[in-house]
């Protein structure tokens, strides 16, 4: 991206801020609020009770009929999610994938309390996959295995700024795993050739990551029937030239082309929080048990992580009807190479992964609650056997 583009795309971040109602009355930045002391496996204190509800949203936006509103601010929400267990034989278990556990400049997680009729219950740390999980056990004979788990995350608009250099370099064995195949992302043949397609002779690393970005924009597909969420092999997608999938899937595509080329890149899993400011279709509301969400991003040296989100410019095309020419589209492409909309908080990177004490196979990737019995591992999407809520309060 030239620089005279970033600038133009500049203008429009600058219209991103916190919701018109209320704007004018807030001051400055703040960041959020001290954590009070609870429980929380980090060590940290943990959240506290969920204040009043925010103003519910009344004016209808789109990516470009936004207000002029100040800096974005820190918005913190009390996420809670509720499980309880049906049809349940003997022991169970149950894992569930937290928010991020280091501090960035976009998000914060303050910590985590829980309570049910478990019989011990906890959060480990996975240092090599980088995600903190929370853990319950139920003995043989409770009838109706039941928990609430309460987390606090702070969250803010993630820019990328492509005239300010001096990212710190981020650790060699990070980069390496970014550069690596998984069951669900191989980074030769097809995907090689795919990709050297996509770049042609673009040297600039921050220009090919770019170049990708466009190419899985203009090819992918978003399909939201898609059952088997993010199980497609991104090799396999492209010998069938069927790229059609969920956020997962086209935020995968994007991370094997990167990697293909010597680009370390990642997916970023997480979950929808908040209503949108660009397209109404690309946020959430009341209960959020479905709303799970990936994005992606790329590094290059001088710059750091970049974040990119092709998957939702998917989304809004189908959701919005947008046409090829329509000038919100056209916006919009520029907008989310370099940008996050904080009404989103971020899991983990994690593929691969095998959960402490499972006895089933290693899975894709952690985003959903996973349940293992006597009889095996549960399909957290079947409420005939999990019954799952979340939600997020804002708190003012």
């Amino acid at each position: 991206m030239k620089r005279r583009d970033f600038l133009a795309t500049s203008a429009i971040l600058s219209l991103l801020a916190a919701s018109p109602a209320g704007a004018a009355k807030k001051a400055a930045a703040k960041k959020p609020a001290a954590k009070s002391t609870s429980r929380s496996a980090k060590g940290k204190p943990a959240a506290a009770t969920s204040a009043e509800h925010a103003a519910p949203q009344t004016e209808t936006h789109n990516v470009i009929s936004l207000p002029e509103e100040p800096a974005a601010q820190w918005r913190t929400y009390d996420i809670l999610s509720t499980i309880a267990l049906k049809q349940v034989n003997g022991k169970a278990r149950l894992w569930l994938p937290l928010a991020q556990y280091k501090d960035t400049p976009w998000e914060r997680s303050l910590g985590h309390n829980w309570q049910g009729n478990f019989e011990n219950a906890g959060i480990y740390r996975d240092p090599v996959a980088e995600m903190e999980v929370f853990y319950a056990d139920w003995t043989e004979g409770i009838a109706n295995p039941q928990l609430q788990l309460t987390s606090q995350v702070a969250t803010q608009d993630r820019h990328f700024d492509i005239t300010r250099r001096g990212a710190v370099a981020e650790r060699t064995e990070v980069l390496r795993r970014c550069l690596q195949s998984t069951k669900l992302v191989p980074n030769d043949g097809i995907v090689r050739t795919t990709a050297e397609r996509a770049i042609g002779r673009i040297k600039d690393p921050v220009a090919r990551g770019k170049a990708i970005y466009d190419w899985v924009v203009e090819n992918a597909t978003y399909d939201p029937q898609m059952k088997s969420v993010g199980n497609s092999n991104i090799g396999s997608m492209l010998e069938s030239n069927n790229l059609s999938g969920r956020s997962a899937d086209i935020a995968l595509l994007f991370v094997g082309l990167c990697r293909s080329i010597g680009i370390p890149a990642r997916p970023v899993f997480g979950l929808r929080t908040d209503s949108s400011r660009l397209f109404g279709s690309l946020g959430a509301g009341g209960n959020l048990s479905t709303d799970q969400h990936c994005r992606a991003e790329f590094y290059t040296p001088g710059y750091g992580w970049i974040p990119v989100e092709p998957s939702d410019v998917r989304k809004a095309i189908l959701d919005e009807r947008l046409s090829n020419g329509d000038p919100k589209l056209t916006v919009l492409k520029k907008l989310l190479f370099g940008f996050w909309e904080m009404n989103w908080i971020s899991f983990n990177v994690a593929q691969d992964v095998s959960l402490r004490g499972s006895i089933g196979q290693s899975l894709p990737f952690l985003v959903y609650p996973v349940v293992e019995t006597v009889d095996g591992r549960f399909d957290s999407l079947d409420t005939n056997r999990v019954g799952f809520q979340v939600s997020a309060n804002r708190i003012e």
